[in-house]
């Protein structure tokens, strides 16, 4: 096997970094950084592979890389690549499922806890020298266990999220799919619903799916006036799931209680956004698989994706391309 050159645009471990060289030469550009971005694009006529994650990729971009064979993303969504113009150039992308499941399903209890609960609200009544006297009840939080779970989008995150809530919290789960999907529940603890019933009767409606023109926005004006009174939403999918104007006006109206926001339209957050600073939410920077033990198997994933299919071998994992 010949060596070829490998793009790495993202910051890699490196041990991970020694397995791509062992076999191919790396070239390290993250276009994001202002002082590498010309070398980015300087590299794309050579390489033959591509590894990294949280830069858009488009279909300029291709053309300016003929030899191009995979794109290995360290993520599982991919609606930074574009999906059409990588199938018709024979560009195989690969991602990294399974291996973040369980650690994104802890993060979006622990944000439905946190909301709930008014964790970080009463953290800063201690931090700040406001604990002078017992709580009294325009402290007090909710409760979790025994609420209504709704899952928006149940594939392998929704499913981890619903074993937690419904064995764990003796939470009844309804869950929105838009495929037939099995509860993986024992019988009586989880519910396939249409989203219009799961808004209605769901204590906390949690986001886990994939951005697509079908579900960006989805989450506006209409959905809102459509939950629960004083329910809560967690968004661990993506940014423009929803439409961040139209959650700040159901905050505000009193409609919601709460939301924990781990994606946003924009990101980083700016600094000027009214989501930063709302008392009704909790923000958090895109952290759902941010753990030692998960960013390490992301990247041991994507390595061996990007060094199968330059061998000529089957990825552990392939995004399956839209048919032309």
């Amino acid at each position: 096997m010949s060596r070829q050159s490998v793009l790495v645009y993202r910051e890699l471990p490196p041990s991970q970094l020694d397995r791509i060289r062992q076999e191919h030469d790396v070239i390290q550009a993250d276009p994001r950084r202002e002082d590498q971005r010309d070398a980015f694009f300087a590299a794309l006529p050579q390489v033959a592979g591509m590894i990294g994650s949280s830069v858009r990729l488009d279909a300029a971009m291709l053309d300016q890389a003929p030899g191009l064979r995979v794109v290995s993303s360290i993520s599982v969504g991919v609606d930074a690549y574009p999906l059409a113009a990588m199938r018709d150039r024979g560009i195989v992308l690969c991602h990294t499922p399974d291996v973040l499941t369980e650690s994104v399903a802890d993060l979006l209890f622990a944000m439905m806890l946190t909301t709930s609960r008014r964790v970080c609200e009463m953290a800063a009544v201690v931090r700040e020298g406001r604990w002078l006297q017992n709580v009294g009840a325009d402290q007090y939080g909710w409760d979790v266990h025994g609420k209504t779970l709704g899952i928006v989008g149940y594939g392998r995150i929704g499913r981890a999220l619903a074993r937690r809530a419904a064995l764990g919290f003796g939470m009844p789960v309804l869950y929105h799919s838009r495929r037939p999907a099995d509860s993986g529940l024992p019988a009586g603890k989880a519910r396939a619903v249409a989203l219009d019933e799961l808004l209605t009767a769901a204590d906390f409606v949690v986001l886990v799916l994939p951005l697509t023109d079908e579900t960006r926005g989805l989450m506006g004006p209409q959905a809102f006036a459509r939950m629960k009174p004083g329910a809560i939403l967690i968004n661990g999918a993506r940014g423009p799931v929803v439409q961040e104007r139209a959650l700040l006006d159901a905050l505000d109206s009193g409609r919601l209680r709460a939301a924990g926001l781990d994606v946003f339209d924009v990101e980083p957050l700016p600094l000027d956004s009214p989501l930063r600073a709302h008392p009704g939410i909790l923000a958090l920077p895109h952290i759902g698989s941010a753990t030692h033990e998960t960013r390490a198997a992301m990247a041991d994933m994507a390595v061996s994706n990007l060094l199968r299919v330059l061998r000529g071998e089957t990825p552990l994992a392939a995004y399956p391309l839209p048919v032309a």
